[in-house]
């Protein structure tokens, strides 16, 4: 049958533990194979990550680390980032590969989509802080240097801020597909979202406000236009996953819809 009851609830707990332990140890083995791969390229993968900041610092200015191990963890660290990102589609199959037992047959043909979609989304929300919103904010910032005032940027800091911006945008950038899921568990739907619009604009200023490194109005800007317009497409999603609802849903649905018609 199309809408045959989850497999989970054939599994013991024990089997969903070692499925998960085995899942666990593939992810750590491709992410470790990963930054191997990257860490061969650190160099490149250092010129790629600072040239932000070294498009926006002045003439004979550099980068510094303050301790004799930090340069060599630097590194690790860019490689294990790196690693990360290059392997999420992997990582995001393996998590989805886990749940997928507790859905009906008809909802994991999502998988594939919801693979691409997710990765696709995660990496414009990194491609957009680091080619849009991080540059002018770095600009912004070493602007205020003079003959007497130098920057002297400790790399490990620079480091630590750029992958928190970096992740943020790529999280925010995943709301349709925060949405999807939202609306196929009855959380919201598309006429709600529509009806908190205005809302829904004004706490994506307060995002981008907050997430935006420089404070000036026109990163802010930039910052909230992509959130708006996902905050539409998240729209026609949650109009998609009800369209998409599993029968026994649409029957708990128009039950529960019944009992409130007749108290």
């Amino acid at each position: 049958m199309e809408n045959e009851k989850p497999e989970e609830e054939r599994m013991p707990l024990t089997s969903h533990l070692e499925e998960l332990k085995m899942r666990l140890i593939r992810i750590l083995v491709v992410v470790g194979a990963g930054f191997g791969v990257c860490y061969l390229f650190k160099d490149w993968s250092f010129r790629v990550i600072t040239k932000p900041l070294v498009d926006a610092m002045p003439a004979q200015s550099s980068m510094i680390f303050t301790g004799l191990p930090e340069a060599f963890f630097i590194h690790m660290k860019i490689a294990f980032f790196a690693s990360l990102f290059l392997t999420a589609p992997y990582t995001l199959f393996e998590i989805w590969r886990f749940v997928s037992p507790g859905l009906y047959k008809n909802e994991k043909r999502f998988v594939f989509p919801f693979i691409f979609f997710s990765t696709i989304l995660f990496i414009g929300g990194v491609l957009f802080g680091y080619f849009v919103a991080l540059p002018p904010a770095f600009s912004f910032f070493v602007s205020f240097s003079t003959d007497f005032l130098k920057p002297m940027i400790s790399f490990r800091e620079y480091l630590d801020l750029t992958l928190k911006f970096l992740l943020a945008f790529g999280l925010c950038f995943e709301m349709p597909v925060f949405m999807f899921f939202l609306a196929k568990l009855g959380i919201v739907n598309a006429k709600m979202l529509s009806k908190q619009r205005r809302y829904a604009i004004l706490i994506i200023f307060i995002v981008a406000a907050v997430l935006t490194p420089s404070p000036d109005a026109l990163s802010q800007i930039l910052m909230a236009i992509p959130l708006m317009v996902l905050y539409e497409v998240s729209i026609f999603v949650a109009k998609f996953a009800r369209k998409n609802k599993s029968a026994p849903e649409e029957v708990e649905e128009t039950a529960a819809e019944m009992e409130d018609k007749n108290p």
